[in-house]
Order: structure tokens, then sequence, then C-alpha cells
């Protein structure tokens, strides 16, 4: 029996990593596609310099990073963005190794000391899960405000006011975190650094397309002049429409992410009342070598059910 348990827990974390591969080279063409776009849409009035070096694209990585760099980068943290997180990486990353090692203590039943083998990735993948939910939960607060950062913007152009006092201002009035990277941005243009440089780097720290584009237009007003407001406010209607689509998604699929919680919270519920009940009963699975593999199985079945589950509605919505 543990031969096929073994080889069922292989073929499982297999299909994940290609699973997780596909994923991953779909949002690179993703992002290849949005650059060629906004490279198409800004080409026509771009004359000073190519519209590469306006904004769009990433910053390039070091060839040779140091250890400590590519290990942060190996878990998906990055010290530029510690604010962002809601944990510090000292406290996110040992709970992460604590819950690997959990994980393999309950397979401990079914693979044995192999088990201890799938520690180190199930601690990588626990910590990229966690940094890049929160990345991911930063990034939706930036393209949620940025509409009325926009608006801002335009008001304050359309009455005379320079684009760079324009900047000051909403670092001043716009709430957390759109405030704070303004301020960012407006501070960095105190000290010299040109607007547009400015600018490149917010649209790299936001990894937001729309704030790229955004980027994008103040660099190309400041060198082939043209309509700014007629443009921003183009962009925050793209923007505003955009987010209300991705909240008429979520609604229609409510019903659907509580089926998910519902089946993912039910084992749980149904064991912590057995256990209630009967605790001599539910204790086999925690006291018992056989209850070790018959937890382990039925975590592993819970996380790959869920993960399915949210990926499906994920992909839906996307």
């Amino acid at each position: 029996m543990t031969p096929l348990l073994l080889l069922a827990a292989a073929l499982l974390a297999l299909a994940a990593l290609a699973v997780a591969a596909l994923l991953a080279s779909r949002a690179q063409e993703e992002r290849r596609r949005t650059g060629q776009r906004l490279s198409a849409v800004a080409a026509p009035h771009a004359r000073a310099r190519p519209i590469a070096d306006v904004s769009i694209t990433r910053a390039e990585t070091p060839a040779r990073a140091p250890p400590l760099m590519r290990l942060a980068a190996l878990i998906g943290f990055d010290p530029a963005k510690a604010a962002r997180y809601p944990a510090p990486w000292w406290v996110a990353v040992p709970a992460a190794v604590a819950l690997a090692r959990l994980g393999a203590a309950m397979a401990g039943g079914v693979l044995g000391t192999y088990a201890l083998l799938a520690v180190p990735p199930a601690a990588v993948m626990l910590c990229r899960g966690f940094f890049g939910w929160a990345e991911a939960r930063y990034r939706q607060k930036l393209l949620v405000q940025l509409p009325d950062a926009l608006a801002m913007i335009v008001r304050a152009v359309r009455v005379g006011i320079p684009v760079a006092e324009a900047i000051r201002g909403v670092a001043q009035e716009a709430p957390a975190p759109t405030g704070s990277e303004f301020a960012q941005l407006h501070d960095q243009v105190l000290i010299g650094v040109p607007l547009e440089q400015g600018l490149r780097d917010l649209g790299r720290r936001s990894g937001l397309g729309e704030y790229r584009f955004f980027a994008t237009a103040i660099g190309l007003q400041a060198q082939t002049g043209g309509g700014l407001t007629e443009v921003l406010e183009n962009l925050a209607d793209v923007v505003r429409k955009r987010v209300a689509l991705q909240s008429r998604g979520r609604a229609l699929s409510s019903e659907a992410r509580t089926s998910a919680l519902v089946l993912a919270v039910l084992p749980v519920a149904t064991g912590g009342m057995i256990y209630v009940l009967d605790p001599a009963y539910v204790g086999v699975l925690f006291l018992s070598p056989k209850g070790h593999t018959l937890l382990g199985v039925a975590a592993l079945s819970l996380a790959i059910g869920v993960g399915a589950m949210r990926m499906i509605i994920q992909k839906t919505l996307a």
C-alpha cells in the first residue's frame, strides 16, 4: 500500500508543478501582450525618444545577485516592499517552516522519513503564497484608488496647476497606499529626479499596467504636448469599469466561493464536534500511526480540493 501512496503523492506533486508552470507562463505571456498593446497605443505619438525609454519596460534583474537576494527571490520576498506585507519576514518564514514540518509529520505515516524531503519545497511554496497574496492585495488597493487619484490630477491640471504640484496634492489627500506611493514620487522629484524617471519607478513599484500607462501618458505629454486631461480621464474611466467588472464577477461567484468555504470548513468542524462528543474516537487519528496516515491523506485531499476550486474560481474571474 505504501508504494502506491508514494506514487500517488509523486504524481500529485508533478501535476501541481505542471499547473504552476502553466499559470506562470500564461501570466508572463499576458504581461508581454499588455506591453505590446501599450507600445502600439503610444508609439504614434512618440517623437523625441523611443517608447521603451518612457516607462513600460520592467526593471532589469542583475545577472549575479547576492545569495541573500536570490534566497529572498526564491521565497517571493522583496525587501523593497517589506512595508506591504502584513507580517515581517522573520515571522512569516518560521511560520511557513513550522506548517510544512507539521504537514510532514502527518504524512510520515504514509511516506516515512521521505516526508522530511518535502519540508523545504512546501515551506517555499507557503512563503511564496503568503507574500504573493499580500502583494496582490496591495495592487488591488492601488487599482481601486487609481481613478480618484487621476481625477485629482485632472482637476488640478484644468485650473492651471503643474503636474508636479498635482502629484503633491494626491500625495497629501489620497488614502494609503496610493498616498504613500505618490508621496515617494514627490520626494524623488524634490531631490532632483526627473518626473519621467520618477513615474517609471512608480510604474515598476506598483506592478500594474495602468500605472505604467499613466507614466507613459505623462512622459509623452511632456515631449509632444497634447490633451493630458482627456487621456487621464479616459484611463480613469477604463479603470473604473474594470473595477466594477471585477466586483460584478465576485458577486456572481459568491455562491461558488461560499460553497468552497463550506466544503473546506466542514471536515474540520465535524471532526471538532465528534471530538467533543467522543474524544477517544477521534484521538486515534492523533495517537496511532494509522491515524497519522489517515489524517495526512485527508489533509492532502482537502488541500487539493480547495486549491482546485480556488483555481477554477480565479480563472473564471480572470
